[in-house]
């Protein structure tokens, strides 16, 4: 992927051109990001932001929805930690019974309620929601094993000193979990980038995110290749940048 991306699709399609020994060009960068670039590409007749826009797209949905599943998991695994009430195993367990589940299982009876009932299709919201929801299972289950390792003493001195329940979680056991939610954010945040299936179905032509349109993009009559591979560069870029910087909590 990376050396076609600074190929001419004419070299994408010459099999007498050498697969790492030839001239390169930035050109298929320049058509991905002709609307953000700070002059006008020469090559380029018409700007086509769909590239742009959907890198955005992908970044606003894949941050918000790793943010709300990060905030409501952790709370939630805290609770199922350390309060006491009927049903806590069940609940742990069903969590991750949750995750077990098949998106494509889930695809027609969300299109229907967002689309029919809600009004959330082709919108930033309606998809966050679903990824939270789908990921929200793990986070759980995962944050689990890290706040059992928190000592009950810390806690009960801070109780002792007149913190609140939200201060103890806050300050005491918060920065202790902080290796478990880099790990949860992590995964939360390339399943967020990299979903295809619901994504497809639930966001519209200004909402797709850089999945679908790379998979839309590619018709019977015309497959820009060097672009393709170009996009999927910069669709790698992000994910790499945020596993580095979660790992640094770790």
């Amino acid at each position: 992927m990376f050396a076609p991306s600074f190929k001419t699709n004419v070299d994408v399609y010459d099999a007498s051109v050498a697969a790492f020994f030839f001239v390169p060009t930035i050109s298929n960068y320049e058509t991905v990001l002709c609307h953000v670039l700070w002059y006008e590409p020469a090559h380029v007749d018409y700007c086509d932001p769909t590239f742009g826009r959907a890198l955005i797209n992908s970044l606003i949905v894949a941050l918000i929805s790793t943010g709300l599943t990060l905030a409501t998991g952790c709370m939630a695994a805290y609770a199922l930690v350390r309060f006491r009430f009927a049903g806590r195993g069940a609940v742990s367990m069903t969590t991750l019974l949750m995750r077990m589940v098949p998106p494509a299982v889930l695809l027609v009876p969300i299109f229907g309620i967002w689309t029919f009932q809600f009004g959330l299709d082709q919108t930033y919201a309606g998809i966050i929601l679903v990824y939270t929801a789908m990921n929200l299972p793990f986070v759980i289950w995962s944050l689990q094993s890290f706040i059992v390792q928190v000592p009950i003493q810390l806690e009960e001195a801070a109780r002792m000193d007149g913190a609140n329940p939200l201060q103890v979680f806050g300050l005491v056991v918060f920065p202790l979990i902080k290796p478990g939610l880099a790990a949860a954010a992590s995964f939360t945040f390339r399943i967020a980038w990299n979903e295809f299936l619901l994504a497809n179905a639930l966001l519209g032509r200004d909402t797709r995110t850089v999945p679908v349109t790379i998979v839309n993009s590619i018709t019977e009559y015309d497959i820009n290749w060097g672009v393709i591979m170009a996009t999927g560069m910069l669709l790698a870029i992000p994910p790499i940048i945020f596993t580095f910087v979660a790992s640094k909590q770790i």
